[in-house]
């Protein structure tokens, strides 16, 4: 649960598909005065370079995110989960974070 001397903050979970749709929730999140925690999300070009090691890498760090957060908000048009992000939501919940969807699931 956030402290009242400081901003909620949030970390948004989902497939890297929906960058366009994540980014929207930040922003939205951010102009309402939260601190946004998101995934790294690369252009589709860049995804190619990146390493298996390092791919894993940055999913440990985005459960280094949520470990910081007041709530997980996760970004799921039409309900869609990927095994990443159930792997997320799992984490959340297994640390006592609270978790929201943007869509039912």
């Amino acid at each position: 649960m956030a402290r009242s001397d400081r901003p909620e903050i949030v970390c948004i979970c989902g497939s890297t598909r929906f960058a366009r749709e994540m980014q929207e929730v930040t922003r939205d999140l951010a102009l309402a005065g939260a601190i946004v925690l998101a995934p790294v999300v690369f252009a589709p070009d860049e995804e190619r370079e990146i390493g298996a090691e390092q791919k894993a890498a940055l999913g440990v760090l985005h459960l280094r995110k949520i470990d910081l957060a007041d709530r997980v908000l996760v970004v799921n048009p039409d309900g869609y989960l990927g095994e990443s992000t159930r792997r997320e939501i799992a984490h959340a919940r297994a640390t006592g974070t609270p978790v929201a969807f943007t869509e039912p699931v």
